[in-house]
């Protein structure tokens, strides 16, 4: 029986009650001429009853291809139906995600904006009194110039974490133009080389001919490269490697920043694009949150994976001009 259903599978598919009629009609009228055909002799008071007895066919077999029809048709439309309410549904979830996160991002934001009011000013009190004390100190009065320098050293900290705060909380209004990748990731690597040449890091850049230009911010999309190459030479310590690539994706454009550290584990790729998330002892957890921010606010993704040979892979996916401009 297996067979059977099958092969009538795909017309059950199509079948309506329209449908289902004129399938009934056709099968009551072979069935009669095929009994017809095989000496049957249908008679009632010794008259010839085989109109008779086709119209009755006709009518019952109609009657039930309708009835099928319409069953199969319903069943359609539950489905369909079914399928609409589970996407409205989805649609409803993320909706409600994205509001909540705004929100979350709204009073982050008012609280970035009191800590900034509040800290970094005294921060920049004790900051210069600590380097005039630095400064002042005898030559040879060791203990008070190294701690003079830890106070501004985690003074300097302490600020970057503010401005990285300020930074997520802030709502992003790229400034949209086309710009070529190659002048993007070209800007980004100048701005990390000195840092990268200090870690012993060797970089390694490639790119796919005839790419098409981004429609992006470009100060953005740098500032996302140049956060993900710092993280990268972080990574890979010295004497490791970090490349940079960029290849063409259908409508969009991939850039790939990969180090040959120790990567990021699978159970933790989904958790370090979260706010303060971090696995670093002096990492404040916002790097990569902005990074997603910055890359989602151009339309864009970005995803961690493995490199080849071990190491992270981080893949911002970017929409190219046309893709863009029709958006």
């Amino acid at each position: 029986m297996t067979r059977p259903l099958t092969a009538l599978a795909p017309l059950a598919a199509g079948l309506d009650r329209w449908t289902g009629l004129v399938v009934g009609i056709v099968w009551a009228g072979v069935d009669t001429l095929l009994a017809s055909a095989l000496g049957f002799r249908f008679e009632i008071g010794g008259r010839d009853a085989t109109a008779l007895v086709a119209l009755w066919f006709g009518v019952s077999f109609a009657a039930l291809g309708f009835a099928v029809g319409y069953a199969v048709e319903a069943r359609r439309r539950d489905r369909a139906a079914s399928a609409t309410i589970q996407a409205q549904q989805d649609v409803l979830a993320a909706t409600r995600g994205r509001l909540a996160q705004q929100e979350k991002l709204a009073a982050l934001g008012q609280l970035a904006s009191s800590i900034a009011h509040e800290v970094r000013n005294p921060l920049a009190v004790i900051r210069s009194a600590a380097q005039g004390l630095q400064e002042e100190a005898a030559p040879d009065d060791g203990h008070t110039r190294r701690a003079c320098g830890f106070v501004i050293t985690e003074i300097d900290r302490l600020s970057s974490v503010v401005t990285s705060l300020l930074a997520f909380a802030r709502p992003l209004q790229p400034a949209l133009r086309p710009v070529a990748v190659g002048d993007v990731v070209a800007r980004a690597l100048a701005l990390a080389d000195e840092e990268l040449r200090d870690r012993g890091v060797r970089v390694e850049r490639a790119a796919a001919p005839g790419l098409p230009a981004l429609r992006v911010d470009p100060d953005l999309v740098c500032q996302l490269l140049l956060g993900l190459l710092s993280n990268a030479g972080e990574a890979a310590g010295r004497a490791g490697l970090v490349t940079i690539d960029a290849r063409s994706a259908g409508d969009a454009v991939e850039l790939e920043v990969a180090d040959s550290g120790p990567g990021v584990p699978a159970e933790l790729r989904e958790r370090v694009f979260e706010p303060f998330f971090t696995t670093r002892q002096r990492g404040t957890g916002l790097g990569l949150a902005v990074a997603r921010q910055i890359a989602e606010a151009h339309g864009g993704a970005i995803h961690v994976g493995e490199r080849a040979g071990g190491g992270a892979r981080f893949v911002v996916r970017l929409p190219a001009t046309a893709a863009a401009v029709a958006a």
